[in-house]
């Protein structure tokens, strides 16, 4: 199988980091590498500015009303939860090694006696370490910007403090609470998972939903499953820097074709990686977040709803009220829903 030789060239010469593309993965045969080639008709690379006026942060979440939180609520066609969340554990893997941002790290603070001590009462208690882009989290609209500017055309020099950003933060997203659908890529292409720096079209997506007989909706929370989650937790193969994921074009359907109010995916970054944009190593969420101002989650667990056929779902989650925080760990879940 070949490699796309303009994504690799373009990432070394950045030298980001280290990136090894192994290819011939079982399972892949059959696979091309789409590279994207339409950057300059999709991106304009500048921020925008909000339909929901000057002092919006929270970008498309403003499409749920509780008319909608209701409509989706009625729709429940059972009791049974599916945790979307992974665990949080030492050694597990994160995006974002290669640009130097911490791993997780967790340690006791407190802990009981051992042995046949006399307390009455034992104490437990620990603390955390993380980047808050660590496991399964959402980036809020903070999290990149265009030419000096968030979304909304937010400056730096305005609003940007010395603990963070005020505008855009995760503390000010509201509860997530929508109609979820998640579309198997993987399992319409008959692979176990996607191979490296896969990107994935508007024709997979509309073949993938064909397959599922699953049709979108504006307001939707849109999973993409590229099966990568059936290599965690090995850092080794769960990787960042050469993984499938959405192209330029695919995002762009699902979010002004479709009107899908959030993205997500089972990776670590949602996009196709390496980039092809030569100015722009993230080209996706840049348009998402900056232009769109459309959220994006990462590392969902999905294999649970993949072997249900699960497609049609109850989506809740909520970030942690960080203040300005970029991203926050999320515990989403998922409640099917009647197919209508």
């Amino acid at each position: 199988m070949a490699t796309n030789r303009t994504q690799l060239q373009g990432w070394k010469r950045r030298a980001m980091a280290p990136v090894v593309v192994a290819l011939g993965l079982a399972g892949t045969v059959g696979l091309a590498i789409a590279p994207s080639d339409a950057l300059a008709q999709i991106a304009k690379n500048e921020a925008a500015a909000s339909p929901w006026g000057p002092t919006d942060e929270i970008g498309t979440l403003n499409m749920m009303t509780d008319a909608t939180r209701l409509d989706v609520l009625r729709q429940v066609a059972g009791g049974k939860v599916y945790d979307l969340g992974v665990d949080l554990f030492i050694g597990m893997p994160i995006c974002c090694g290669p640009f130097g941002d911490p791993s997780f790290q967790i340690f006791m603070t407190h802990i009981p006696a051992r042995g046949d001590g006399k307390e009455v009462l034992s104490y437990a208690g620990d603390a955390v370490s993380m980047y808050t882009h660590t496991g399964t989290h959402l980036d809020a609209l903070n999290h990149f910007g265009l030419k000096g500017k968030i979304w909304n055309r937010v400056k730096a020099d305005d609003d940007l403090g010395v603990r963070g950003w005020t505008k855009s933060g995760v503390d000010k997203y509201p509860p997530i609470l929508s109609r979820g659908v998640m579309i198997d890529v993987a399992k319409a292409k008959g692979v176990a998972y996607l191979p490296p720096s896969y990107s994935i079209t508007v024709a997979d997506l509309k073949e993938a939903l064909r397959q599922q007989g699953t049709a979108l909706k504006p307001g939707d929370v849109v999973l993409i499953r590229t099966g990568l989650m059936t290599l965690w937790p090995d850092q080794n193969k769960y990787r960042l820097l050469d993984e499938a994921g959405l192209s330029l074009e695919a995002a762009q359907w699902l979010v002004e074709e479709n009107k899908s109010m959030l993205l997500g995916a089972d990776s670590l970054g949602v996009e196709s990686l390496p980039s092809t944009d030569p100015a722009n190593f993230v080209p996706v969420h840049s348009y998402l977040l900056v232009e769109q101002g459309v959220s994006i989650m990462e590392a969902i667990w999905l294999e649970d709803l993949a072997k249900d056929r699960v497609y049609e779902f109850l989506f809740i989650a909520s970030p942690l009220k960080f203040r300005g925080g970029t991203a926050s760990p999320v515990r989403p879940i998922a409640i099917a829903i009647q197919h209508k």
